[in-house]
């Protein structure tokens, strides 16, 4: 059987798994004593021990079900749950989701995991070493404990007046045995070549899931002789021994004594039956189960394409209709664009994903960084639920990790500072998401020191980035402003966490790549806030088109806050940039024409100019364009990787008549 098929899907249910195992390792850590985390861990550890040695993945294989022996130790009290236990859980999660990673790229496993496998060996011999001989000793003398009811009875006496044989078979497995499950149920196979089983103990059930240690019994009927069925059986890999008792025929009983054990168990069997059925009903009027179902990414991502290309034809529909004086055909469009438009924003449904899914990886990554810094970390996370478009999902958790990191190694402050200026010795870092009208708002928040200003006007200066003069006359926003430099780093020495001054690059850079903004809010003394906000998609926006020589081109809804008409002699150039005077407030002047290098540009000659005004966070600036052609919903279209880099400009799209127009990149301009 080729397995290579069902690869995409044991890497897919695997790091959901893993991402379970991260969450209940942090619950158990909070409260060691809690037997339903510890049975979750359990669990996840056995359905991933069970799929990778499906996979034939033996070192994922051997490592969970090494993780099975110290959990179940500690189910049974024999090994305490502390703070090494924990780290050494990590470390097993950590080498699982190395190795899942590794899996994915090459489809081969990552290195061996002995080194932990011995760690978790350690665990378990801090037991009497006497405790575990007996242990292993009264495995090896254990006895059937099958016993039969009258309808076993029944069965047998039925079976031997047919001259069949009837035996009980106990069947002990490896210790290392990986797989129990599988290997009993090869036993079932090799057994019902022979005969039939009709009892097994533990029950069928309890096998399939591996609920016993390493021996289980079988009854079987058969007319073939004993040494043949127990050659086969001893023939099965991972089976230690095979021990036969031949059962005789049961001792007679009354017809009445019989009856009346029958009627018996029939009562206890509907009672049981009918008190399932009423907890099956209970449990239905308060549980609602979701269906789900997996979708490849690359299928959503051509549904998607599909809607814009007939979001595409309904433009070009929409000044048909107009021109036409037919009703019906204005009637036909109208109803169109009603159902594009929801058929439209039933695909991005589709697409949405909660920022549960970026968030659930931050509680371990503040556990780790708290050890590391001896800091006591509180992370509150807020909003997990709040949806983004999945390529928006995919690229906010570098910035959001090192947001993250700065406000633990650079905002929070040591536990005797903290002391010292009369605050909770636990810093807390506060991660919310919200949606905000058509955009989503992240924000990390710290309860430490702020940002230093006058450090950052220093350091400044140490780089030649400033004069003393310049430094001095810096506002504050400026100031934060400079953080966002590449390099630019307030750190005294390099460390592993911070000192490079890459952290605030990056962000910044990802998520203006995304159409997205960074604010800070500061407060010396109190902690500060970095603001990111996302737009929803970036697959389908509402644009404002405008013309700009013989070109169109199209500007962002979201990001325009006004349109005003300038006086050309109202322009006044001030340290060499043009500027004009609205509304009591500075606005800097950009013509895009000379930006972009387009020809017949009118505005440039024009004594009346029309101008976009466009905002950047709370930076503005005057779009200078030659006409406005109104408003219309456009599908981002990229530039493809032989154009991608260019300048100014964040794709294009195929408007109504078939041309193209690009699409300004405002953050770029301003």
């Amino acid at each position: 059987m080729d397995i290579n098929q069902y690869l995409e899907i044991f890497i897919e249910e695997s790091l959901e798994h893993l991402q379970e195992l991260n969450q209940s390792l942090l619950d158990l850590e909070t409260n060691p004593g809690d037997m339903k985390t510890l049975n979750e861990i359990f669990r996840v550890a056995h359905t991933l021990k069970g799929m990778a040695g499906t996979m034939g993945f033996t070192g994922i294989a051997n490592l969970t079900h090494q993780m099975e022996n110290v959990l179940d130790a500690i189910r049974n009290g024999k090994v305490e749950v502390n703070s090494a236990m924990i780290d050494i859980l990590f470390e097993c999660l950590d080498y699982l989701s190395s190795s899942i990673n590794a899996v994915a790229s090459t489809g081969q496993e990552s290195s061996s995991a002995d080194a932990i496998i011995a760690s978790l060996n350690g665990m378990l011999l801090k037991k009497p070493e006497a405790e575990v001989k007996d242990e292993d000793a009264n495995v090896d003398i254990k006895e059937s404990k099958m016993k039969f009811n009258q309808y076993d009875d029944s069965i047998i006496k039925k079976a031997i007046q047919q001259n069949m044989g009837v035996y009980k078979i106990t069947l002990v497995l490896s210790k290392d045995c990986m797989l129990k499950s599988a290997r009993a149920f090869i036993v079932f196979q090799t057994v019902e070549r022979y005969g039939e089983i009709f009892k097994a103990e533990p029950n069928v059930e309890d096998i399939e899931d591996e609920k016993f240690d390493n021996e289980f019994t079988i009854a079987i009927i058969t007319k073939e002789p004993e040494a043949m069925i127990k050659k086969e059986l001893e023939s099965i890999a991972e089976v230690l021994e095979v021990r036969f008792e031949k059962v005789e025929l049961p001792e007679e009983q009354s017809i009445n004594d019989i009856d009346k054990n029958i009627n018996k168990e029939k009562e206890a069997l509907t009672a049981s039956t009918e008190e399932k059925e009423n907890g099956d009903e209970t449990r239905g009027k308060t549980t609602k189960m979701g269906k789900t179902v997996r979708v490849d990414i690359d299928r959503l991502d051509n549904l998607m394409n599909l809607v814009s290309e007939l979001i595409i034809i309904k433009t070009r529909l929409e000044g048909v209709g107009t021109d036409s004086k037919n009703q019906d055909m204005i009637e036909a469009v109208e109803y169109l664009e009603r159902i594009t438009t929801s058929l439209h924003d039933a695909v991005m449904k589709v697409r949405m994903v909660p920022v549960e899914r970026v968030f659930n990886r931050f509680p371990r990554m503040v556990r780790d960084l708290s050890k590391n810094l001896s800091k006591d970390i509180i992370l509150n996370m807020s909003g997990e639920e709040t949806e983004l478009d999945r390529t928006v999902i995919d690229e906010i958790g570098d910035p959001l990790i090192h947001l993250i990191r700065n406000a633990i190694d650079h905002g929070i402050e040591e536990k005797e500072e903290r002391i010292k200026n009369n605050k909770p010795v636990n810093g807390t870092v506060n991660l919310r998401a919200y949606q905000d009208g058509n955009s989503v708002v992240i924000e990390v928040e710290d309860d430490g020191a702020g940002i230093d200003i006058e450090k950052i006007k220093r350091k400044a200066v140490e780089k030649g980035i400033l004069s003393s003069t310049d430094a001095n006359e810096l506002e504050e926003k400026d100031a934060v402003d400079l953080l966002f430099n590449p390099g630019f780093s307030t750190a005294d020495k390099i460390s592993g966490l911070s000192g490079r001054g890459v952290g605030l690059d990056v962000v910044r850079t990802k998520i203006e790549s995304l159409n997205g903004l960074v604010e800070v809010e500061n407060s010396k003394g109190k902690g500060s806030k970095f603001i990111i906000r996302l737009p929803l998609t970036l697959a389908i926006i509402q644009a404002l088109l405008v013309n700009i020589g013989d070109e169109k081109f199209a500007i962002p809804l979201n990001v325009i806050r006004d349109i005003i008409e300038i006086e050309a002699s109202a322009i006044r150039n001030v340290h060499g940039q043009d500027v004009v005077l609205n509304r009591g407030i500075v606005l800097p002047i950009v013509r895009i024409s000379k930006m972009l290098d387009v020809e017949n540009a009118v505005s440039d000659e024009s004594e009346e100019l029309t101008a976009v005004v466009v905002k950047k966070g709370e930076k503005n600036a005057a779009f200078i364009v030659d006409s406005l052609m109104g408003q219309q919903e456009i599908v981002i279209k990229t530039l493809g990787k032989f154009l991608s880099g260019i300048k100014y400009i964040a794709g294009a799209t195929i408007l109504g008549d078939g041309q193209v127009a690009l699409i300004i990149d405002s953050n770029s301009l301003i």
